[in-house]
């Protein structure tokens, strides 16, 4: 790790060509994670209500099955699985069935790199580096999901909120009290609009997934990160939103995954956060 810090011209290229395989890696992981739950949520509906068990194949794995095409299920070369360089080979276009491959591959992949190469550039190398690509991954992924399904797992917000706890053992970042703190605060705040809108309303505004995300990022980012987490994700989610529902012609009523709204506040947060407040505080007045 240090001969890395001390050759960028080495490492760089190499966290993208990490980046670039990761993002390959989660995109499966968007695809294939959901629909595993789903068959899962359904096979142990069956056996809670006793109903008899019916022939159902499980969807492929995330890790053991290889990349298949999704309209023909033939499995792909090699050189199919290069990302987003197989996707301009292929010009877009799926070699068996002839239809055009989702811009998720390549954008994922794309994203994934550049995050990753942000990493690098701000942690170095070392265990700090790498803890904010694993952290990146799963934000990543999360938000993927969420945007394709409104559905943000416990399979990865529970996870990341464990990983980051351990890094605080460690002070990677924060300290013990911090994380805790910022779990508890993450969870509780937006625990407290969802019930509040809810005895107003009679409606949940949000689910269950947006706490449990708030509380994973609280773990990364300490309690002093938690408001312009929230903060940030609203001003996001009110612009980019509002953007989104013109766009596609839909009513305000129209459910919006907040997911990726806080995933992207969080990772800026976690990146520039005291920054950020700092340089707020030294706008407003409220710090010489």
């Amino acid at each position: 790790m240090a001969f890395l810090d001390q050759n960028p011209g080495l490492g760089y290229p190499a966290a993208a060509g990490l980046g670039l395989l990761l993002g390959s890696f989660l995109n499966v992981v968007i695809l294939r994670l959901p629909k595993r739950l789903e068959w899962q949520w359904k096979r142990d509906s069956r056996e809670v209500l006793g109903e008899p068990d019916l022939y159902d194949p499980p969807p492929p794995g995330i890790v053991v099955e290889r990349s298949h095409d999704p309209d023909t299920g033939h499995p792909l070369a090699w050189w199919e699985n290069i990302p987003v360089f197989s996707y301009l080979m292929l010009r877009g276009r799926s070699r068996y069935s002839g239809k055009r491959i989702s811009l998720q591959y390549p954008m994922v992949e794309l994203l994934t790199m550049v995050l990753t190469l942000c990493c690098v550039w701000r942690f170095g190398f070392g265990w700090q580096g790498f803890g904010a690509i694993l952290f990146t991954c799963f934000l990543i992924s999360l938000s993927g999901i969420d945007l394709r399904t409104q559905l943000l797992p416990d399979q990865l917000t529970l996870p990341l909120l464990w990983l980051g706890l351990i890094a605080a053992v460690e002070n990677l970042y924060i300290g013990q009290k911090a994380a805790l703190l910022g779990v508890m605060g993450g969870y509780a705040s937006l625990w407290v609009v969802w019930w509040l809108f809810k005895q107003l309303t009679g409606k949940e505004g949000m689910g269950h997934g947006d706490f449990k995300l708030l509380a994973a990022l609280g773990a990364w980012v300490g309690l002093n990160g938690i408001l312009p987490i929230i903060l940030l994700s609203s001003l996001l989610g009110a612009f980019v939103g509002s953007a989104w529902l013109t766009l596609k012609g839909r009513d305000k009523a129209t459910p919006i995954p907040f997911g990726p709204y806080l995933a992207i506040a969080g990772w800026i947060v976690f990146f520039w956060g005291k920054d950020i407040v700092d340089a707020y505080l030294r706008y407003s007045g409220l710090k010489p």
